[in-house]
């Protein structure tokens, strides 16, 4: 009984301790009345659940080299819209058709993406 008792009380403190990976709604992150469109260089490619990640390398009007995150929908998701791991690759040329965070900072989630080769890709945003 005692064992029981401290594995249910070890677990909860565990539990209640780790903070938890909050999923959010687009609304909350992104604004749909600012679009962004963006060319670059692919830099990273996370291909993970809750949602993938691609980072492209994007020269700003002043000339300098800004970093942006864009988030997709799920993996599983992507795949059913046509979407492999190696779709798209750092070092690939793209542009980006999407929605800007709401923060103002060089993030956004993903409309659209069209290769060097002029094939595009949804984002299976989570824009409702």
């Amino acid at each position: 009984m005692r064992t029981k008792f401290l594995v249910l009380l070890v677990s909860a403190i565990f539990t209640v301790s780790i903070p938890a990976s909050a999923h959010h709604s687009f609304s909350a992150v992104f604004d749909a009345n600012m679009p962004v469109e963006v060319s670059g260089t692919v830099t990273e490619v996370e291909w993970m659940n809750p949602h993938a990640w691609i980072y492209v390398d994007v020269e700003s009007e002043s000339g300098e080299t800004v970093n942006w995150a864009f988030e997709l929908g799920s993996p599983n998701g992507l795949i059913r819209r046509g979407w492999t791991r190696k779709s798209v690759q750092v070092g690939d040329e793209i542009s980006v058709a999407g929605y800007k965070a709401r923060d103002g900072s060089n993030r956004g989630n993903i409309k659209s993406i069209v290769l060097a080769n002029g094939t595009e890709l949804t984002g299976n945003s989570s824009r409702k």
